[in-house]
């Protein structure tokens, strides 16, 4: 019997929609099934937020470059777990002007006869290209990962790009040439643009450089956040925590509910981030601290200071012990978590319902169509 076909071409190498082949409202029910049999101890989950189209929404798209057997120059990504190249031309998942600016980029590094980088011999230049597209301002962010800080005929090749391409906004030249898994490196120049790009996100506004962590599927996000926020149950006047807070998404989208917004975030690169946002939405019930959440909170319980609603949105490894001890210490009335990760969910909840709070009700929001990645919000109360 010959194999069905599936929907990508490169499903079978690349390995990255695991489910590609599943019909959509299938994943759906599995997803949900799965959440449900995961957090039962906990609470109810209601329902699985679904896409009207599933295709197309990473909003960031990351290609690397390297040479085929015949020594042809390809871009694509690595096969799931490996080091091997595969070459993509066309993602179903992934924003169709992005893949387009790609295989530009690859037909004029072909032209200028631009090597592509090899992290072990340290030989070539180009390494990967970064693009991220705006969904509302269609604003396009692209970074040009290199090898070396040295890019020969670089004004002449950005010239060809934005003569192909003019609808680009902004590039930018990062410099990788470490031999790890880490795609961006430290050392980066704007070479056109202002260097980042502004998209609106619950008709709110934020600015996105190439570092910046801006979720991938806009779409799903302005739903995620938006049961997040009604979750929090904000009257007005609410102290709210936003914790593992990033460039202040959650935080910004909402302040306008709430009397006082407290961002807390590690990354410096983030909260300058944030505070060019606050600025940008000419916000001032919020403010960023650069710190740990969690050593936040235990200094706010010690100093007698209360806060009303905690948004928590952590690493798909979940919060730490500590983290969790601080957040039952400050003892918020209601506890919004937002999760990347079901399993590491189930563990904190397990923590926190054992710990004086109670978990009222969850939902799932899909946020990576055809692949096994499930979102979820969950709302939490405190105990009297």
């Amino acid at each position: 019997m010959a194999k069905q076909k599936s929907n990508c071409p490169y499903s079978r190498e690349c390995g990255g929609c695991q489910f590609i082949d599943v019909p959509y409202e299938k994943q759906l029910e599995d997803k949900l099934a799965y959440m449900r049999g995961l957090l039962e101890p906990y609470c109810e989950v209601e329902s699985i937020e679904g896409m009207k189209n599933p295709y197309n929404y990473r909003n960031k798209i990351h290609a690397t470059f390297g040479r085929d057997k015949g020594r042809k120059l390809v871009s694509g990504r690595y096969a799931e777990g490996t080091r091997r190249l595969v070459t993509v031309n066309k993602c179903r998942i992934e924003n169709e002007r992005a893949d387009e600016i790609i295989l530009t980029i690859r037909d004029l590094a072909e032209a200028f006869k631009i090597q592509p980088f090899d992290p072990k011999t340290k030989k070539g230049l180009l390494r990967h290209v970064l693009v991220r597209v705006a969904r509302h301002t269609r604003q396009i962010l692209v970074v040009l990962v290199t090898g070396t800080p040295a890019f020969p005929s670089r004004k002449n090749f950005i010239k060809a790009l934005l003569e192909e391409c003019p609808d680009i906004t902004t590039i930018v030249q990062n410099v990788n040439g470490k031999d790890t898994g880490m795609i961006l490196g430290d050392k980066e120049e704007v070479v056109f643009g202002q260097g980042y790009i502004e998209d609106i996100l619950c008709k709110k506004s934020f600015r996105i450089s190439s570092k910046s962590f801006y979720q991938v599927n806009s779409a799903q996000t302005e739903v995620l956040y938006s049961k997040a926020i009604e979750f929090a149950q904000l009257t007005g006047s609410e102290t709210v925590i936003d914790a593992y807070c990033g460039i202040g998404t959650i935080g910004i989208c909402a302040a306008d509910k709430c009397g006082e917004v407290i961002g807390c975030e590690l990354n410096k690169d983030a909260v300058k981030d944030a505070l060019a946002n606050k600025k940008l939405n000419g916000l001032k019930g919020i403010r960023f601290e650069c710190a740990d959440a969690g050593q936040f909170m235990t200094a706010m319980a010690a100093e007698g200071k209360k806060a009303d609603v905690v948004f928590m949105d952590p690493p798909r490894s979940g919060s730490s012990k500590e983290f969790l001890q601080a957040l039952c210490t400050l003892k918020p009335r209601r506890v919004v978590y937002i999760s990347c990760g079901p399993e590491s969910l189930a563990r904190d909840l397990k923590y926190l319902t054992a710990n004086g709070y109670k978990a009222e009700k969850a939902i799932c929001v899909d946020m990576f169509p055809h692949t096994g990645h499930t979102e979820a919000v969950v709302a939490l109360s405190l105990m009297e």
